[in-house]
């Protein structure tokens, strides 16, 4: 019964609040989070002699003063600027709590050992599962393995359950919400990384298994900006040209997605 009560709340509030829900209204893109992936004593995916936690927190540090210095009118939030474990819960708590109308999640991927994978992925939410493949099989894994460091990860993760109606219903309700604004950012970074600086970019993936994204409510991406993996990757995710070029691709997208959305609104 209290997660019945609880789902109708949820409910109420996406269609009360939600910016598209209730004729046109003007929409402005005035707070971005910044989310470091991993951090503390998650050190996210392993390289040869790096971490993903550090490279995913120097990028994040390099978006947010991009942001700062270019769009004077967007205040940037982070989830973490130092090395500190924040839940996924978390994460999605401080986006929703300072009402954030971009969420961008910065991450590395790693591919199993022999296979030279190398490359951008970009993931948002969406209606489909992962197709079985070993990448995503692995991200899978990688997401359930930090909900088992987190605190009381049993209570905080009831709603999870999926014999539970209640769970399928909140379920739903996470993934519709700006489902179309949240592709729309990923496609525009997806263009600045294939085209502008030349990185090998796979399609923009919809997917239903990741939970920072559903748990968010604003326009949500989540960014696997290489793989640490990969030898000569793994030096280009480490150095200054490569984590400038990387930032700044992120900027031009998250540029480009507000001017065409506040233009079309």
């Amino acid at each position: 019964m209290k997660n019945i009560v609880r789902t109708l709340s949820v409910l109420c509030l996406f269609v009360l609040g939600a910016p598209n829900s209730v004729g046109k209204k003007i929409y402005r893109v005035k707070t971005v989070v910044i989310d470091a992936g991993h951090g503390g004593h998650d050190p996210g995916a392993l390289g040869r002699f790096s971490k993903e936690k550090d490279i995913a927190l120097q990028i994040a540090l390099k978006l947010g003063q991009l942001v700062k210095q270019h769009m004077k009118d967007v205040e940037v939030i982070y989830t973490r600027k130092t090395d500190k474990f924040i839940s996924l819960t978390g994460r999605a708590k401080i986006a929703n709590k300072h009402k954030s109308d971009v969420f961008i999640s910065i991450h590395c991927n790693a591919a199993p050992k022999g296979v030279n994978a190398h490359g951008t992925e970009i993931y948002t939410r969406g209606g489909q599962h992962f197709k079985r493949s070993y990448f995503n099989l692995s991200m899978t894994k990688r997401g359930k393995k930090v909900i088992l460091m987190e605190d009381n990860h049993q209570k905080t993760h009831q709603d999870l359950d999926p014999k539970s109606p209640a769970s399928h219903i909140l379920f739903s309700l996470y993934q519709n919400a700006n489902k179309k604004n949240s592709l729309a950012l990923a496609q525009s970074i997806h263009h600045q990384f294939k085209h502008r600086i030349g990185r090998k970019s796979k399609e923009v993936k919809q997917t239903t298994c990741i939970m920072v994204l559903w748990k968010t409510v604003s326009p949500s991406v989540l960014l696997e900006v290489g793989f640490i993996t990969h030898a000569e990757e793994e030096k280009y995710l480490n150095s200054k040209t490569g984590q400038a070029q990387i930032a700044s691709s992120i900027f031009r997208g998250l540029r480009d997605y507000k001017q065409q959305l506040e233009a079309s609104s």
